[in-house]
């Protein structure tokens, strides 16, 4: 069985295996960089449905049978599905349940879920309660900002720091055996305050919360960040990065720049997208872990990740009423041994 290693981290005995991955981008995302190692690139931001709601809903369906088409399983082979989203009561990945017809686990740990989902699998397939389990998740950034924050059709001036939500799912099939990166270790990450209000500046907010939880997994592992090929971020953005660059130096004592990038700032080209300080949203992590970096695990370009997945965890309710925005981050160990 697995332990507890120091404060907040689980050793898994038998790590779990990341038997194949899916992932599906809008029609912005799929301009950036990154498109050769998306699944699916939709042409328009509704995906053919009603409502940009409906339209994330058919993402993160379409990524979770793309992934089981690809690991040649059905639904009804999935022990559980664990799953999570931004809007409300998390009715994305709820009706995505729905129509796969399996258990279901709703989480919300808003831009972190990709991990928290990872994280949650790999501790109920190691006590052996299940032996295979989906887990997904997704953004749409016409869904998030008219919940969030404004609709779009409001043309508010977006500020410097802000950061774009990605519009797209991933989805992982995380199994007891076969090949793949193992979720060797995770450190559970604690709730931050940075005294941060503002909700169009994500990066700032959640920078405090992910060097929080990586030097915490630095000290309970005995890890130096060098153990890795490559450390990623969920969605800091430039402004987040620069600032988790700064605290890790401060409060540390550890250079993570040789090593380390956050997820929102490969996903779009800035010199050709107009998106600020970069990416954010729950598929930020997941186009990136799921699609590229997944890829180069497998074909030998990287052994070890730390993934760092970030979140938000404010309401419109709770901005509104002028609570400070508190964040979390998760992080999940993936490695080829």
């Amino acid at each position: 069985m697995g332990k507890k290693v120091g404060k907040q981290t689980f050793s898994f005995d038998k790590p779990p295996v990341i038997i194949n991955t899916a992932t599906v981008a809008g029609p912005f995302e799929g301009q950036g960089p990154l498109k050769n190692y998306y699944d699916h690139i939709y042409n328009d931001n509704r995906a053919e449905q009603e409502s940009f709601e409906k339209a994330e809903r058919e993402m993160m369906s379409n990524a979770c049978i793309t992934v089981l088409n690809k690991a040649k399983i059905t639904p009804r082979e999935i022990d559980i599905f664990i799953a999570g989203d931004l809007l409300n009561q998390i009715i994305t990945s709820g009706f995505t349940a729905l129509g796969l017809e399996v258990p279901f686990f709703g989480v919300y740990a808003a831009c972190s879920t990709s991990a928290l989902s990872l994280i949650i699998a790999s501790i109920i397939l190691e006590s052996g309660c299940a032996e295979i389990a989906l887990t997904a998740t997704s953004s749409h950034n016409l869904s998030a900002e008219r919940q969030f924050r404004y609709p779009t059709e409001y043309g508010v001036h977006r500020k410097p720091y802000s950061q774009w939500t990605v519009t797209g799912a991933g989805a992982a099939l995380v199994s007891t055996k076969g090949k793949g990166p193992k979720i060797t270790c995770a450190t559970i990450g604690k709730v931050e305050d940075l005294g941060c209000k503002d909700p169009m500046n994500m990066g700032a907010a959640m920078a405090p919360a992910a060097v929080s939880t990586m030097l915490q997994h630095f000290a309970d592992t005995g890890r130096a960040p060098e153990y890795y090929d490559l450390i990623v971020t969920g969605d800091l953005g430039k402004v987040g990065y620069e600032l988790a660059l700064e605290l890790a130096s401060s409060q540390g004592g550890f250079d993570l720049s040789k090593n380390y990038y956050d997820c929102g700032l490969v996903i779009y080209d800035p010199e050709k997208q107009d998106v600020h300080a970069g990416a954010s949203g729950c598929a930020a992590s997941a186009l990136v872990v799921y699609g590229y970096l997944f890829k180069k695990l497998l074909d030998g370009k990287y052994n070890k990740i730390l993934l760092a997945a970030t979140g938000a965890l404010h309401s419109p309710t709770s901005n509104q009423q002028g609570d400070n925005i508190p964040t979390i981050a998760h992080a999940v160990s993936l490695e080829m041994v």
